[in-house]
């Protein structure tokens, strides 16, 4: 089982990099974001690897961190999200930006990847929302932590309400999300709705 790969940049596609380690060229397919952050040809790169073996093929998985290694296991335990659809999602969302948009259950966020249409990404958000506890959350987590509150810490009723007035005046739920996560951090876990709402505005215009 390869599980990390360091050698040097032999050739880079559009999903996919070749890795020189001794002589012998690993293909790895990562997400667009890891091969963008990619060295140039000849230069020395490290990948964490996800290797996958099926009875007629082994592919290698690539990724610049381990925090989009871990995501990429977790999306892929979703029904209908193969490795193909987890590098796409990872590829239009970081790590930090998949946890939040599915602590805020955005759906739409997630159906910006290929492959991802209404239903599977509704299908992510659900079957994910309580598994991404022990995940890197951002902003959403350090709010929860302060808070003494789960990593869903807009779940009560006036944080769903400041989000919710908040995507009513045109903002994305995650972009919501995680400026009402914030107010919850500066003003307390027992702050009102339009409070919170004051706050968020605040951050969002910054």
């Amino acid at each position: 089982m390869i599980a990390r790969l360091k050698g040097l940049v032999d050739w880079v596609g559009e999903d996919s990099a070749i890795i020189d380690v001794g002589g012998v060229g690993y293909l790895v397919f990562c997400s667009a974001r890891t091969l963008s952050a990619m060295p140039a040809v000849g230069e020395a790169t490290a990948l964490e690897i996800e290797t996958h073996v099926r009875e007629d093929h082994i592919h290698l998985f690539g990724f610049a961190t381990l925090s989009e290694r871990d995501w990429f296991r977790l999306l892929t335990t979703v029904q209908g999200v193969g490795a193909r659809v987890g590098l796409a999602i990872l590829s239009v969302l970081s790590p930090e930006e998949a946890a939040q948009a599915i602590a805020a259950q955005d759906k739409a966020l997630v159906a910006r990847a290929n492959g991802v249409g209404p239903k599977l990404a509704a299908r992510i958000v659900s079957e994910l929302k309580d598994k991404v506890g022990g995940m890197a959350l951002g902003p959403v987590a350090a709010a929860g932590a302060a808070s003494g509150a789960p990593a869903q810490v807009a779940a009560g009723a006036g944080t769903e309400d400041a989000v919710s007035a908040l995507v009513n005046l045109g903002y994305s739920r995650s972009d919501a999300f995680g400026a009402v996560a914030k107010a919850v951090k500066a003003l307390g876990p027992d702050a009102g709705t339009a409070a919170l709402i004051r706050d968020a505005l605040r951050e969002l215009g910054r």
